[in-house]
Parts: structure tokens; sequence; C-alpha cells
């Protein structure tokens, strides 16, 4: 990935989006949300934020804006039902009495530039089970897939990342 130079701005607009995404994060795992709680949060938050920020800019996050924040959380709605869909799928599998499977490996074409956001893609596809992201090469993501169901690059990009990708899409445009 080249390293390219970044104006105060940027880095700035990088700070904010890494101490939000801590804070929030901080928010979903507390237990309960009194002021000492929150204060606490804030200042380890921002303490990460003034540390990692440097790194951060180097990563190749698409900038701060409402239409990727609103992306954002969509992805994350649909990467969670995802998981919740592809979890029955398993369970199923493994208690039929045939545990009807087909694996095997299968190779999907990605369109994203970002290596941040193939390496989004590929997390997401791993996180879902049934399905397990070997390696990723170029605009190409190896996958372990539990059930078959297409050979076809075409096709196999279509039911494992198409519905991961078109909004990683428009969040890293």
């Amino acid at each position: 990935m080249p390293q390219t130079a970044h104006s105060a701005g940027e880095k700035v607009k990088g700070f904010a989006w890494l101490l939000a995404v801590t804070f929030v994060l901080w928010l979903a795992l507390s237990s309960e949300l009194n002021r000492p709680e929150l204060i606490c949060g804030g200042v380890v938050c921002l303490i990460i934020s003034l540390f990692a920020a440097r790194l951060y800019s180097k990563l190749d996050f698409p900038p701060l804006s409402l239409k990727g924040i609103l992306f954002s959380l969509i992805y994350v709605i649909v990467l969670f039902w995802e998981i919740i869909k592809a979890n029955f799928d398993v369970a199923y599998r493994v208690i039929h009495p045939k545990m009807p499977i087909k694996p095997g490996i299968v190779v999907i074409k990605t369109h994203l530039k970002s290596d941040i956001a193939k390496l989004i893609l590929a997390n997401s596809i791993t996180l879902t089970p049934g399905t397990f992201t070997l390696d990723v090469i170029g605009d190409k993501l190896l996958i372990h897939w539990i059930n078959v169901r297409a050979e076809d690059i075409d096709e196999a990009t279509s039911l494992i990342g198409h519905k991961f990708e078109k909004y990683l899409r428009i969040i890293f445009a």
C-alpha cells in the first residue's frame, strides 16, 4: 500500500473517526451507562485514539462522512443478519441425520480496491458460519464453503460475497 502524506484536516478527521468508533465500542461493551463509566470510557478512548491515530491514518480507511457512517451501520445489520442465517443453516446440517454437506473450495472475485476493504470483506465472510476465507490474492478470495452450491466464479461471488461487497463499495468509495 503506497504511503501518502496526509493533511492536518485528514489527520483530525481520522482521529475523530477513531475516537467515535472506540467510544461506541466502549458503550456496547459497558454494563452500565452512568456518569463515571462514561467519563472513564471517554478518557480511555481519548488516550487510545491519541496513540493509535498515526497508525489509523496508514490503514486507508475512508474519510469521515454521514453517508459512510450510515452505510457502515447498515453493513453491521446486514452482517449480523447473515451470521444468524448461517448459524441456522449450519445447525440444520449438524442435526440432520444424513448431514447434507458438500465441502469445497471456491474462488470469488471482488471489485474492491482498498486493502482494508478487502480485509473487511474477507473477515465478514469468515464470520458467517459455513464459510472461511483462506486467502486474498489481488481481486480474488479463496473460500472454503461447507456446502458448495456453485463452482462458477461469478455465481459463487453472487452467493457469498455480493451481499457484503455492495455496501463496502459505497463505504470505501
